[in-house]
């Protein structure tokens, strides 16, 4: 019902998936068995939750935010920023679009950390998680028919850790190794104890075909689509343009439970764009069927048009429940001018959110005040019980706004001339050693160097949103220079570290782990290609990050992960930004889709193409009038013949102008002859 709506400009209230399962049991153990020394029972299930139990039982026949009758059929036309040269995604090196692929397990999106049987039938697992063992599933296949063996695991676990992006060798670090213990089943030893997380994170290894990559260099990259198993395979592609994934009528696992009512469309074409305005007018002269609209200035006046108006292209926002994590202005603290935190502390001050959201954003916008914000996890107030005691450990070490204020971000009164906070700001400069010279500008006291430094940009869209803060910044005489690059020299940059500054982020779960470590920890600050953008090393942080890994329980795991958060926090690493807490999508009105939306919010893989509403919009709006009609509302409008009507008074008038400014040259000459 609500996807017939009308008025497609108001947000719909969805509402969210009801948890209509009880959550299950904890596996029966199955045998009593001494592991390790230690008597521990050894548990056999279909899954695995991070915490406590799985919600769905071992019979159950499909998830409940999907519809297991949802047809299959038709096409989804997809518009995507940038480029790509590679579909090795596994490898630090190109610009790669992932092959696609199934994993041993998959994650359900109604529950914080639960992982499902996909490759696996079953799972066995000790009662201290030292180990896991995956039972393969007899019908699992590659997409040349080929079946997926303990040595297809095994291989990938080898390689991924030995040559593939620096990010596996951290995530599965406390993999010691895997090994064939049938001829369906492989066990995961894990070298690290109380880290519960260790066999879900081996269930997410993206298992690649031995029999394939033995044959080929995996280090390079390629623009031969890799074998793969999963719903879909690449069929048709031109390198920077389009990829066009066609799904597989015989894929093995299509009547899994984990898979039913998903996967739906025949065909998935991405097109490539350089331009997001590009991209917008694709979708509204309907070259493309859907857009998950990241602009806040294009949501709110692009697309006032008569087909959204009429509702045939659909404007909607899905809520969702997912953590937001934290996108910020992330300073590279390996620059020597932004290693005294003080400094940090006062580009903050120069960032005036409360006037570049109403005058930028529209208003869309809440401040991030945390990395786990829109959670549970989320640091708050000052700490307390259980998070006290835990920060109480490293006291000596921290600052001591940690234990006595409540970190807040920077406010203003929303006029764009923020002067309480760069008064303050030139204060923390000048502790810090700046002062401002007789011509304005910032300098080191001792070196006499001036504060310059680069932010890096891939959009031109985004320099309207950093000039504002630029222009703050020079008046604390600070001359922050922007450097927009294309995207390949982009993502090497930041793989090299090679920045002052940019605008990015780390998504977050609704339960931390192993991944913490990339984006944290000492180790990862100087290793290429990890996620530790603004260089952190801090013992006590690295600490923090495996008391978070080795929670017992999901009580434990929120207190540690606010302690993490705080400090962080006060570590002024980066200049907190904003978030949203729905998904703004648009869309062509010829799909539908279940009504409840779970935690993590919608997907395309619970969509489906409706035959019906696609009769009715081709009758309604033609296709080849679709653009025309987006544009101005008039059938029979046609805006090739406005531009070739355009373009022939622009070639007229330049004639004109031409013969004007050589009639005048001609007239000078003569009056300089004549005497």
């Amino acid at each position: 019902m609500l996807r017939r709506l009308a008025l497609s400009f108001a947000v719909l209230a969805f509402p969210l998936a009801a948890a209509s399962q009880e959550p299950q049991p904890l596996a029966v153990p199955i045998e009593p068995v001494a592991d390790a020394g230690t008597l521990q029972p050894i548990y056999r299930a279909h899954g695995m939750a991070m915490h406590g139990a799985p919600k769905y039982a071992p019979d159950f026949t499909h998830f409940d935010y999907v519809n297991p009758d949802a047809p299959k059929g038709g096409e989804m036309r997809i518009g995507a920023q940038g480029t790509f040269d590679s579909f090795n995604a596994y490898i630090a090196r190109g610009t790669p679009v992932s092959p696609g692929g199934d994993t041993l397990l998959v994650a359900s999106a109604d529950e914080p950390f639960t992982k499902y049987c996909l490759i696996c039938e079953t799972l066995e697992w000790p009662a201290d998680r030292s180990w896991v063992i995956f039972h393969i599933h007899p019908e699992a296949r590659w997409h040349d028919g080929t079946p997926i063996t303990p040595e297809d695991v095994i291989f990938s676990l080898d390689i991924l850790k030995a040559e593939g992006q620096p990010f596996f060798r951290f995530y599965y670090g406390s993999v010691q190794n895997a090994e064939k213990t049938g001829p369906r089943s492989v066990r995961f030893n894990f070298s690290e104890e109380n880290n519960p997380e260790l066999p879900l994170i081996a269930g997410q290894l993206p298992i690649l075909p031995k029999h394939y990559w033995e044959e080929r260099d995996f280090a390079r990259t390629t623009l031969e689509p890799p074998l793969t198993s999963g719903p879909y395979r690449i069929v048709d592609w031109e390198p920077g343009r389009y990829v066009v994934r066609e799904r597989v009528p015989d894929y093995w696992g299509k009547d899994l439970p984990v898979n039913r009512g998903q996967d739906n469309f025949d065909r998935i074409r991405t097109v490539f764009f350089r331009d997001a305005t590009v991209i917008r007018q694709a979708l509204k002269a309907g070259e493309l069927d859907y857009r998950n609209e990241n602009q806040a200035k294009a949501w709110a006046t692009d697309y006032d048009i008569p087909v959204v108006r009429n509702g045939f292209l659909k404007k909607v926002e899905f809520p969702h429940l997912r953590p937001t994590g934290m996108q910020a202005f992330i300073i590279n603290t390996r620059r020597p001018i932004f290693q005294d935190k003080r400094v940090r502390e006062a580009l903050g001050l120069a960032f005036d959110f409360e006037w570049t959201n109403p005058a930028l954003f529209f208003g869309q916008y809440d401040r991030n005040y945390s990395f786990f914000g829109n959670s549970e996890l989320a640091s708050r107030d000052l700490p307390e019980g259980r998070e006290l005691e835990i920060l109480e450990t490293y006291r000596h070490r921290l600052p001591d706004e940690v234990f006595e204020r409540s970190f807040t971000v920077p406010e203003t009164d929303g006029t764009g001339w923020p002067r309480g906070n760069l008064m303050q700001a030139l204060e923390l400069l000048r502790k810090a050693g700046w002062e401002i010279d007789d011509a304005g500008v910032l300098r080191n006291v001792e070196t006499g160097q001036p504060f310059v430094f680069e932010m890096l940009l891939v959009s031109p869209d985004f320099e309207r949103i950093v000039l504002p803060f630029a222009r703050n910044l020079s008046r604390l005489g600070i001359d922050m220079k922007l450097r927009l690059v294309d995207r390949s020299q982009y993502i090497n940059r930041l793989r090299s570290k090679d920045f002052d500054m940019f605008s990015g982020g780390w998504g977050q779960s609704s339960s931390p782990g192993n991944e913490q470590r990339s984006y944290w920890s000492s180790a990862a600050a100087e290793q290429p290609g990890s996620r530790n953008f603004a260089g952190i090393a801090d013992p006590v942080i690295d600490e923090l990050i495996e008391l978070v890994i080795q929670a017992p329980d999901r009580e434990e795991l929120v207190v540690r992960t606010r302690a993490l958060d705080r400090v962080l926090l006060w570590g002024h690493y980066i200049i907190p930004a904003w978030h949203l807490r729905t998904d703004r999508i648009l869309y062509w009105d010829k799909f539908s889709y279940p009504e409840a939306v779970p935690e993590d919010g919608t997907s395309t893989s619970y969509w489906w193409f409706d035959a019906r509403k696609a009769q009715e919009l081709a009758v309604a709006v033609p296709s080849k009038r679709r653009g025309d009609f987006a544009q101005n509302g008039e059938a029979g409008f046609d805006w090739r013949k406005l531009l070739g009507l355009s373009f022939l008074v622009l070639i007229g008038t330049a004639a004109w102008l031409s013969y004007r400014i050589g009639a005048k040259k001609r007239d000078e000459r003569v009056a300089v002859i004549e005497p």
